[in-house]
């Protein structure tokens, strides 16, 4: 009985005393990791370092609980049940409260992005509301690396490094945006006032998001949602003197507990804009510009925003729906109008009216976001329905064997030349695990396109397509600050378009068909992507290499198109036989940051070994066009390589210079144009920036004065048709500050873009082949009034 009771009492003091390992990872709901937290289990105290990570030995006790805190986050507690194995938890800490005033601490979420292998920028809601331009894409082109591809003040496409269209991914919210990208007149859709934080990669993402990431990505998430229970929203305005344009956006949010909703309604009205010249050259026609206004480019742009979810400390889902409406018109001459045809009187009458020809596209978003963490494991899911509906009105011109007066019978309205409908269905899904050293993401993507189309002009046919990738992403903590990334991707994509014939006929010997513009076509797509990089970071200095292999399935236009292109005046034709795009990368980036300095220097190299483009042939149409020159899509070996820098540097007294500078070169290694450049790359340029901060007073805070100088070199290195760009120098002048009313803050910013009204030509630019120069001097003031009520808990 003795010996009994002595191997009772050995057995409980095993189970009271027994003790266990527990280690994990904390990070805030963006995933950068926190360092600082306190971490408590019974007398057992500890902090994260600055990974983020913690370890201890936990009490011997059935039921263990962790305490995780840390100030201006919720504390966190979790229940551990008796384990006889090592614990990893993985925990995200939320924020305490809604933060008004762009107030943000990024320094861990940059610190992050400097320890990613690939090149990533970010930029948050204080840099957009300080460049704010006529659409994201304008606001966002201040960043090296960053150009735009646009025609008119309202429509502007993403340039990345030169490559842009749909070799330019743009997410919100996770999920992938699908509009019309294939054309410069075909804007994001995208409502810049609803944009929270935005990061850029540059260069190639296709491990991440399969097909079109093949030059870059544009990641934007929305504001977050309030922490504390109340009543929380913003009213921004903006107005700029241009082209007279008016806009706002008025946001609010409410939270209870758990449960939060958010709305938002945002508007912009705007004219005609001013250029720095008189006339512009259009099919070898002069045309005379009416008080340096460009005719018939005035717009209109709504959208709503209506989001709601619940969120907690494991489990988080939000519902995403948007509706944006814009309508805008084309400049006249531009659009398949020879300018003798031009009623100058009704197209200069008013700068705010909106004629012939015009765009109206409305994009309809509906999204949900999920995930569930469970101790080291995260899920995540995006689910989502888009749906892109595109109409250009003209009015009816006939150009071969189209009738000379438009048939009444014809179901197709007379000023509907084209119309583009297109719906997507998207599913993202992904599962991280976290352990001691490996972060590893496995993965789904997968989205279905139907499209169709209308009016009685012809570019590209109706299609539909099926695509569905699997990739893995592990994260290896070789050491605390060397990271190793490595990712593998495979891909199938299934294309299928349909045929295409004319709805009027046309003489073929001795008879009259309705001649076929595009056959069935069906081609499937499969691919295997690859990714490898090495992050060091034993702050300040940082360096980090990045190697692999992505691909870009061809589109619709580039298969099958064979019609006329008005914003590039020419006829464009497709090629059925076209392969995928493949691209080999090496980016590289080495840099500096501590209290004074912040330098960082970003060579990369990327190799195509079939790259798609537009080849111009010595043909011209004159069966649908006005003779324009045919181009043909082909495919050739290219090589691209090139160097940014951006490096800042506090002078004291508040004051503080930066430098952006950016390099790029490519060139064709085959086909017909071995030896010159690709279309639309832009030239070197650098910017030069000093900015003045203040010190707060007690009715003004953050006040700022900056002064912006780019420098542009000629562009000489081209492929014809297109035409050299002489080299320019710019001046921009930026103020801002938060002024108090009492308690309420009042944020104002004023930029003074282009302050000499310079004459100067982007070579990106669908313009620049007809000489039209960029927008003039101009005023831009934005308004940013918070507000807040917070509910009282009772006693």
């Amino acid at each position: 009985m003795k010996y009994f009771l002595m191997l009772l009492l050995w057995a409980l003091s095993l189970h009271c005393f027994a003790q266990i390992q527990v280690s994990g990872q904390v990070s805030d709901e963006d995933g950068a990791p926190l360092a600082g937290v306190d971490v408590t289990a019974g007398n057992v105290k500890t902090r994260t370092d600055q990974a983020g990570r913690f370890s201890f030995i936990a009490p011997g006790k059935d039921r263990r609980e962790v305490v995780l805190s840390k100030r201006g986050f919720q504390t966190y507690r979790q229940i551990l049940a008796a384990a006889d194995a090592p614990l990893y938890l993985r925990i995200i800490l939320l924020p305490a409260e809604r933060q008004l005033q762009e107030v943000q601490v990024l320094g861990d979420r940059d610190a992050r992005l400097r320890e990613q292998p690939l090149s990533v920028r970010a930029v948050d809601a204080t840099f957009i509301r300080r460049n704010l331009g006529g659409s994201m894409m304008k606001t966002l082109e201040r960043l090296p690396g960053v150009k735009t591809i646009g025609i008119g003040s309202g429509q502007s496409k993403p340039l990345i490094r030169g490559l842009g269209f749909n070799r330019v991914v743009v997410v919100d919210k996770g999920v992938k945006h699908e509009g019309q990208q294939w054309g410069a007149d075909h804007g994001l859709e995208i409502d810049q006032f609803a944009a929270g934080r935005i990061e850029i990669v540059k260069g190639p993402a296709s491990f991440l998001y399969g097909s079109d990431a093949i030059g870059g990505t544009i990641r934007i998430e929305p504001p977050a949602a309030p922490a504390a229970d109340g009543l929380a929203g913003t009213f921004t305005g903006l107005a700029k003197s241009n082209n007279q344009l008016i806009g706002g956006s008025l946001q609010t949010a409410l939270r209870h507990d758990k449960w939060f909703a958010d709305g938002r309604f945002s508007y912009q009205d705007y004219g005609d804009y001013r250029v720095p010249a008189t006339q512009v050259n259009v099919y070898n026609y002069p045309v005379a510009l009416h008080r340096h206004q460009l005719r018939n480019t005035a717009g209109k742009e709504r959208a709503v925003h209506l989001t709601a979810g619940y969120l907690d400390s494991t489990f988080r889902s939000v519902f995403f729906l948007s509706n944006t409406w814009n309508k805008s018109g084309f400049f006249a001459n531009a659009h398949g109008l020879e300018p003798r045809r031009v009623d100058a009187a009704m197209h200069d009458a008013r700068s705010h009216d909106i004629l012939l020809p015009a765009q109206q596209v409305n994009h309809f978003k509906l999204l949900n976001r999920s995930s569930w963490q469970t101790g080291n494991q995260l899920f995540e899911a995006e689910l989502g329905f888009q749906r892109n509906f595109r109409q250009e009105h003209s009015d009816y011109v006939n150009h071969g064997y189209m009738p000379a007066i438009y048939p009444r019978e014809l179901a197709i309205p007379s000023d509907l030349e084209r119309q583009f409908d297109k719906q997507v269905y998207s599913l993202n899904f992904r599962n991280t695990l976290a352990f001691e050293r490996h972060r590893l993401t496995i993965g789904i993507n997968t989205e279905r396109q139907l499209n169709s189309i209308g009016g009685w002009s012809f570019l590209v046919p109706a299609f539909r397509q099926f695509s569905a990738g699997a990739f893995a992403v592990d994260n290896y903590q070789i050491t605390g600050q060397l990271l190793l990334q490595t990712a593998l991707r495979y891909d199938h994509v299934n294309f299928r378009s349909f045929g295409y014939s004319d709805w009027f006929a046309t003489p073929v010997g001795s008879e009259s068909l309705n001649l076929q513009r595009a056959a069935a076509l069906g081609r499937k797509f499969n691919s295997l992507t690859w990714s490898a990089g090495l992050s060091y970071s034993p702050m300040p200095f940082f360096a980090r290499l990045n190697v692999g292999r992505s691909f870009r399935v061809p589109i619709a236009k580039e298969l099958a198109a064979n019609g006329v292109n008005y914003h590039y005046f020419s006829y464009e034709r497709g090629n059925s036989q076209l392969d995928p795009e493949q691209s080999y990368q090496a980016d590289a980036g080495l840099g500096w940051k501590n209290s004074v300095w912040d330098i960082t220097l970003s060579p990369y190299l990327n190799y195509f070994s079939n790259y798609i483009y537009l080849n111009p042939t010595a043909d011209h149409d004159y069966s649908y066009g006005a003779g324009n020159q045919v181009f043909a899509y082909t495919q050739s070996r290219v090589l691209r390589y090139g160097l940014e820098l951006e490096l800042s540097r506090k002078i004291g007294g508040g004051r503080s210079i930066e430098v952006l500078g950016e390099y790029l070169h490519a060139r064709q290694l085959s086909g017909s144009k071995k030896g010159f450049s690709l279309p639309f790359s832009p030239p070197p340029s650098v910017l030069f920036s000093l900015t003045q901060e203040f010190n707060n007073g007690n009715w003004l805070r953050d006040a700022f004065v900056s002064a912006d100088y780019r420098l542009t070199a000629a562009q000489n290195n081209i492929v014809p048709p297109e035409r050299k760009t002489p080299g320019s120098a710019v001046a921009d002048l930026r103020a801002g500050a938060t002024i108090l009313a009492g308690k309420q803050p009042i944020g104002l910013n004023l930029q003074f873009r282009n302050v000499f009204d310079t004459k100067y030509f982007m070579h990106t630019s669908f313009y620049r082949l007809i000489d039209l120069p960029e927008m003039g001097r101009d005023v831009v003031l934005s308004i940013s009034i918070p507000f807040h009520h917070q509910h009282k808990k009772n006693p």
